[in-house]
């Protein structure tokens, strides 16, 4: 029996008491970070190839008693003799996969990268979808329809527990500076993520994108009250961002849009002001949802991750906010130059999604941003754009 295999007993077993079908509540942590601090074994992945990344299976946590094999893309910069890269784990979204070319973008900013399935598949598309891997983990998202399955069986729990594995893997590479990794995740990636930041306080920061919790309060709210008041209750306690960003040990960055479609302001705001450390948000108008560029490299994540991994020059940070009569305003901080301000308000109600917003001009004066709201406005929040066209966003605040 070989060192990983030993390391994830505590996980089997788990897993074999709770084929019974009962959803048994844990005892002590959801995961245990120790067993999932431990690389696991890889094996190869015949019949996968991209340029510049490695195609891989690492063993993952068993479900319904039997081993799992997690399909990743892992890849790597060109380094300097005895130079280690700092690394980056990305997570992907509802619909997708491990996307090599997400890893790429990262290899060619210096970083090493590794991109996981977390829905038992592989990047291989059959009858229209993403080929079942044989030997995967349960399907996403959500996992809802999981509920009363073993606790061990449902799929944040394999999600989570394979990107911690993912990132254990990483950090074992001899060309990886364990010190410096990061975490990023897309939509149900960037849900994901939240959770992670508060499990894995190896990471150096978190970027959900769109991603939040308090799910019954935000577009997917109706899955979960759809449960019933007592498995409704077991999902949130167990799956639901809000029961971990208050352990979060790091910084995190926060990137969505002002009519995200399923991640809404209410819930983000809750969400962000959980956990205890530095945030960061990234709030445009109107910015898409979805894999590509949009999700995966957003100009703010790149900036980001380099003034925590690389000494370079952080994103600019908002350091007090207010209201006096219809003036609004914000001051901050930075070492860039500001080029621009805007003033963000929408005059409608209902639902976040459909709401619309407009930009208005914003008056920038040493060190602090101002703007006069006009009438009828229902929400407002200021945006500061740097000279790299990073934006950097004070919280909403909601006027009636």
């Amino acid at each position: 029996m070989n060192r990983t295999t030993i390391a994830l007993l505590p996980l089997l077993l788990a897993a074999a008491l709770g084929a019974s079908g009962q959803a048994s509540e844990p005892v002590g942590p959801m995961w245990d970070l120790k067993a999932l601090s431990r690389a696991p074994r890889v094996f190869d992945a015949p019949g996968f190839s991209e340029p510049g990344v490695r195609a891989l299976f690492f063993e993952g946590p068993a479900f319904r008693g039997k081993p799992t094999r997690v399909f990743a893309w892992m890849g790597f910069p060109k380094l300097e003799p005895g130079k280690k890269a700092p690394g980056m784990v990305l997570v992907h979204g509802g619909g997708g996969t491990a996307i090599a070319s997400w890893v790429r973008l990262w290899t060619e900013r210096g970083y090493a990268a590794i991109a996981m399935d977390t829905c038992g598949g592989v990047p291989r598309v059959a009858n229209g979808a993403w080929e079942r891997n044989p030997d995967g983990g349960p399907n996403g998202w959500g996992g809802f329809d999981q509920i009363d399955q073993p606790r061990t069986d449902q799929w944040t729990y394999h999600a989570v527990a394979s990107a911690l594995l993912a990132h254990s893997l990483l950090r074992a590479q001899p060309e990886v500076d364990a010190r410096r990794i990061g975490l990023t995740g897309i939509s149900w990636g960037g849900y994901l993520t939240c959770i992670i930041a508060g499990v894995d306080p190896r990471f150096r920061f978190a970027v959900p994108v769109y991603g939040c919790g308090f799910t019954n309060e935000h577009t997917f709210a109706s899955a979960v009250t759809g449960l019933g008041p007592e498995r409704a209750d077991r999902w949130m306690r167990w799956w639901d961002p809000s029961a971990y960003l208050g352990a979060v040990k790091m910084p995190m960055l926060w990137v969505t849009g002002s009519n995200d479609f399923a991640y809404t302001f209410n819930a983000l705001q809750k969400s962000y002001r959980l956990p205890k450390t530095p945030r960061t948000l990234a709030i445009r108008l109107r910015m898409p949802h979805g894999h590509g560029p949009a999700g995966e490299a957003p100009k703010e994540t790149w900036d980001y991750a380099d003034s925590v991994l690389k000494h370079g020059v952080p994103l600019a940070r908002i350091t007090g906010q207010g209201r006096d009569g219809e003036t609004v305003w914000a001051t901050y901080q930075t070492k860039r130059t500001i080029v621009r301000a805007e003033l963000n308000i929408t005059r409608d109600l209902g639902l976040w999604p459909d709401r619309k917003w407009d930009a208005l001009p914003a008056t920038l004066a040493r060190g602090k941003v101002t703007a006069t709201l006009p009438p009828g406005v229902t929400v407002y929040y200021l945006n500061l754009f740097d000279d790299r066209d990073c934006a950097v966003s004070t919280e909403h605040v909601e006027v009636r």
